[in-house]
């Protein structure tokens, strides 16, 4: 398949997926939204896919919507923003959240509007030293969407995000992590093998785990703890039947490292 707005390969059990359009600082358009899309299909259908990990190309990570789709330069009327949500954005974040696989995020540079709440529907994030995020909607008179409003009130509590989505000023990567908001910054220059390095850790652990773990998670942001309770007792029992929690029992009974499968 011909991929004009993105890299991806699989190899040693993590997808990489590059966002590259850097002459836009890989803003988002519709082309880049659907790729993105099937890409990340892909990932979850590959049985010998057990992570993955996703950046960008070049100074930026993702400025956003690219303007030019939604805003045509002759002034003639654009997408409806409704449908550029539906099709686009809300796909990317629905797939990157049900995925039972592990996603790392390595936020190379600017990570604004959108581009900013995909990274941070990804599981951990990473960012460089010299990145940074921004909820840049308010500025040009939106709100935030790709699930912003959701995810930064669960990070922050509401008055941090509240304040980052009114004000829409540029919040750099420390700030980020003191905030809770990201997992760790590197200088710019580890950020990647950083990433590969933890992508590839999550990997070789077990995935059906993993996978369970984030299914939890997810559900206990809307859950009570009846209800959160019950779920873990009947993950527990599927992940109770792996193939993994046997070896892992073993292993430890042997003392040894343990050899998971994924499965």
């Amino acid at each position: 398949m011909t991929r004009e707005n993105l890299r991806y390969q699989a190899k040693d059990g993590i997808a990489t997926i590059t966002l590259a359009r850097p002459d836009v600082l890989n803003s988002m358009n519709t082309a880049l939204a659907r790729e993105l899309q099937q890409v990340l299909d892909e990932a979850a259908g590959a049985s010998d896919v057990r992570a993955l990990l996703l950046t960008g190309e070049g100074r930026a990570f993702c400025a956003g919507q690219d303007l030019a789709e939604v805003v045509p330069p002759d002034g003639s009327k654009g997408p409806e923003l409704r449908s550029v949500i539906d099709q686009n954005y809300n796909p990317i974040v629905r797939r990157i959240v049900a995925l039972e696989k592990p996603v790392v995020c390595a936020v190379n540079g600017v990570a604004a509007g959108a581009g900013a709440n995909l990274a941070l529907c990804c599981d951990i994030v990473l960012a460089a030293k010299n990145a940074s995020f921004l909820q840049a909607f308010v500025n040009i008179g939106l709100i935030p969407d790709s699930g912003g409003t959701y995810f930064l009130p669960r990070l922050l509590g509401l008055p941090r995000a509240k304040a980052l989505m009114m004000l829409g000023e540029r919040i750099p990567a420390e700030q980020a992590l003191a905030f809770g908001l990201i997992w760790a910054v590197h200088e710019p220059e580890r950020l990647l093998p950083e990433a590969q390095a933890l992508a590839a850790k999550l990997a070789a652990m077990p995935t059906l785990a993993l996978g369970l773990i984030k299914r939890a998670t997810n559900a206990s942001l809307e859950g009570t703890l009846a209800s959160q309770l019950d779920l873990e007792r009947d993950l527990q029992a599927l992940a109770g039947q792996s193939y993994d929690y046997a070896e892992g029992v073993k292993a430890f009974q042997e003392k040894r490292k343990p050899r998971f499968l994924g499965r």
